[in-house]
């Protein structure tokens, strides 16, 4: 881990260790980009018109400042040199010949080359003191590219959001095939990952049974700022959820959507922690692509709210095919995005996965009579893909 300082919830760790994480201030120069006028090819620096008096060793990148050139001499210099004062120009090796200490340009003509031919001129890119990247931007490895070339060692970004998730049913398998009744649990392998997609750090994943007092201390006693747990969310006979956040003073801001697969999905307000911090609970479905479509939905847009990511502008997409709507509720269909639209997978029963691994995004179909060919929908992309 490289060095890092930390105030409240910005950090400004080294640019390795601020991946995939938003800034929390803008991206701004240090310096001019490029700092100095730099050879774009490798050749000959030539200043005036040609032909060209050859004089002095080759300027290579990362030397120092070479002595100014005079009218009709060329210096031989490499990409990337900071070019001597008074060159006008670079003329490319493949482009030159040199004979007795003269250089000619090949297709020599008037004002060959122009001034300018492949140089990069100082400040071309950016100004030291402009804005390059605004608050919100996630740091990816271009960004962090961009940030080492104009002189930045850290950077100012959100902290993550903690989460722990908590996976709840008695019936669930933890290794092996399916038996006695019981089946294996998809959901602690697939939400983890798609946790730190999203921004966020995991700090624990449990198996809980259902049993409202081992799932009350979970949720009271979690360091997390984020809990969530699958499972328990509607109102069967073993449905714990809703009565432990009655219990603990919890306020529901979501209790349930008007879409399918997911409706029972659900999103509270935990009393805050010790030390002031607020914590929130995203209960997700327990059927897979149930869960899936909360996730997508209501998990992923908080927890990159909540690392101060920016919202990317929705995506619509036409659909290659008729997607059947259900009657009164919106549809979430795991979709595929191909040259031909969005195009719809099999096996998208909620308590489905077959279709969800080879989908990259989840089709938005409106309520009622859903979307014929050529109609184009708000797609949502799967974390990851």
């Amino acid at each position: 881990m490289g060095c890092c300082f930390a105030s409240s919830n910005i950090w400004w760790p080294s640019l390795r260790d601020a991946l995939g994480h938003a800034l929390a201030a803008s991206l701004d120069a240090l310096c001019d980009l490029p700092p100095f006028d730099t050879s774009a090819m490798d050749g000959w620096a030539v200043a005036g018109a040609g032909p060209w008096l050859l004089c002095g060793d080759a300027v290579l990148a990362g030397d120092a400042e070479a002595a100014s050139m005079r009218r009709g001499t060329a210096v031989p210099v490499a990409t990337g040199a900071r070019l001597p004062a008074g060159a006008g120009a670079v003329l490319r090796t493949e482009h030159a010949e040199a004979h007795d200490g003269v250089l000619r340009h090949r297709f020599a003509g008037p004002g060959v080359p122009p001034t300018g031919r492949d140089v990069r001129p100082r400040g071309q890119e950016c100004r030291a003191g402009e804005t390059l990247l605004p608050v919100g931007t996630t740091v990816t490895p271009a960004v962090l590219g961009l940030a080492a070339a104009v002189g930045c060692d850290h950077l100012s970004v959100h902290r993550p959001p903690s989460v722990e998730l908590l996976v709840l049913g008695d019936e669930l398998l933890a290794h092996g095939v399916p038996r006695g009744g019981r089946v294996r649990d998809a959901l602690g392998p697939m939400v983890p990952p798609w946790l730190d997609f999203c921004g966020a750090r995991t700090v624990g994943v449990r198996m809980i049974g259902d049993d409202v007092g081992p799932l009350r201390e979970a949720v009271r006693r979690s360091p997390a700022d984020v809990v969530v747990t699958t499972g328990s969310t509607a109102a069967g006979p073993v449905d714990f959820l809703h009565d432990v956040l009655s219990r603990e003073g919890a306020l529901l801001t979501v209790d349930s959507v008007a879409v399918r697969p997911g409706h029972p999905m659900l999103l509270a307000e935990l009393t805050p922690a010790a030390d002031g911090r607020a914590r929130r609970l995203v209960g997700l479905p327990g059927n897979p692509l149930a869960a899936a479509a909360g996730a997508v939905t209501l998990l992923h847009p908080l927890l990159r709210r909540l690392g101060g990511h920016t919202e990317p502008e929705p995506l619509h997409l036409p659909v290659a095919t008729g997607l059947t709507g259900h009657p009164r509720d919106t549809r979430l269909l795991p979709v595929l995005h191909t040259g031909k639209g969005a195009v719809p997978l099999p096996f998208d029963g909620p308590a489905m996965l077959r279709g969800l691994a080879l989908a990259d995004g989840l089709a938005v179909v409106p309520p009622g009579g859903g979307a014929p060919a050529g109609a184009r929908v708000r797609f949502l992309r799967l974390p990851g893909r």
